[in-house]
């Protein structure tokens, strides 16, 4: 289930939330590093995330589940974000370069359609990186944020289901090695939580993250059940 997107954005806002955005946003850039000319798009709840990439790429979108609900990304310019159907994505064929899912995975009732649809509209040299609440850390266990909701996963089987969808696992990394604590104290030592987590407690980080290419030779389609698919025509302000 997912959680609200005003719930969401709240958690963002908070000092705790705000942390949280730039230990994970840190190891996002880390992995993606330029993405000069290309085409991004965030899907779930990705728009703390995307602002990087949003003077260096040739497009940025952000796409919402309708269970989640919307909210107009970036404020103060012309939006860039919609609703969406998770298993019926509005985009073309091998349309985006960059695929960031966040808040998103663990939280879908139709997960593998939703896979499908990133196989779908990812391009033949693109990467799509998942980030996911890691089962053996602690923001897994609390309800009191974002990375307590819906189904944590390991890095070993995000890896898994994303070679079951006809996806290539690329790289794993992690983030996110401070306790989900108000604490002043503990906020200010946040970069020393990460320097000591990332080189001794590696397996207990908040959010595991897997990149991974589409395999374009797959001898099977990604499982998933039958739908009607859409077919989208393309116009001038398409992303």
């Amino acid at each position: 289930m997912y959680s609200d997107v005003v719930d969401l954005r709240d958690f963002y806002q908070s000092s705790l939330g705000q942390v949280a955005r730039r230990m994970i946003r840190r190891r996002i850039r880390m992995i993606w590093p330029d993405v000069t000319g290309m085409r991004v798009l965030g899907l779930g709840y990705a728009t703390p995330y995307l602002r990087p990439f949003h003077d260096e790429a040739e497009r940025v979108a952000a796409l919402m589940p309708a269970a989640q609900g919307v909210l107009q990304w970036p404020r103060g310019e012309k939006n860039v974000t919609a609703l969406c159907d998770e298993g019926e994505l509005p985009l073309q064929d091998a349309s985006i370069d960059r695929i960031l899912l966040i808040h998103a995975l663990e939280c879908s009732e139709e997960l593998r359609p939703m896979l499908a649809e990133v196989w779908r509209v990812l391009a033949g040299g693109g990467r799509v990186l998942i980030v996911v609440p890691n089962r053996r850390g602690i923001w897994a266990r609390l309800d009191r944020t974002p990375f307590g909701a819906g189904h944590p996963f390991t890095q070993a089987q995000l890896s898994r289901l994303l070679r079951e969808m006809a996806f290539t696992p690329v790289q794993s990394s992690a983030a996110l090695y401070i306790p989900p604590s108000a604490s002043r104290m503990v906020l200010s030592a946040a970069g020393a939580w990460e320097n000591i987590g990332e080189r001794w407690f590696t397996s207990f980080a908040g959010v595991a993250m897997v990149e991974a290419t589409k395999q374009i030779y797959a001898k099977s389609k990604p499982d998933t059940r039958q739908r009607r698919h859409l077919v989208y025509k393309p116009a001038a302000t398409s992303i």
